[in-house]
């Protein structure tokens, strides 16, 4: 299986977003979204169903934005990388892996380890 990595690190081949196609595998993204925090309700499988990155997004890193005004598709393409806006990203990233520790299973956790938490390896590549 290859990688599928998203402009600021993320694979989705390992996403449970990404991934979720019944709408059980949806309720539980959902729920499990919510729990660590991503969400601040269990929001509904439509709106948490996965259509991909986007220049429609937001982008709670401000990446997308910024990826458009540098020209490039993916933060490593860009000249000025690494920035603050990666170093930014990557702390926040680090404060979700401790939450994200503490609150899910072994299984959530190894998915969201795989799909999200090794964002500058990812990037590198």
């Amino acid at each position: 299986m290859s990688d599928k990595i998203t402009l600021c690190g993320d694979n989705c081949i390992y996403c449970p977003r990404y991934n979720a196609r019944t709408d059980d595998e949806l309720k539980h993204v959902a729920e499990l979204w919510y729990k660590v925090g991503w969400r601040d309700r269990v929001v509904s499988n439509e709106e948490i169903k996965c259509t991909g990155c986007s220049s429609h997004k937001q982008c709670t890193y401000q990446l997308v934005d910024c990826t458009k005004e540098h020209g490039v598709a993916k933060c490593n393409q860009c000249g000025e990388f690494p920035c603050v806006k990666i170093a930014n990203m990557l702390k926040r990233s680090e404060m979700y892996q401790k939450k994200c520790r503490e609150v899910c299973t072994a299984e959530e956790y190894a998915a969201l380890e795989k799909a999200f938490f090794d964002k500058e390896n990812n990037l590198r590549k």
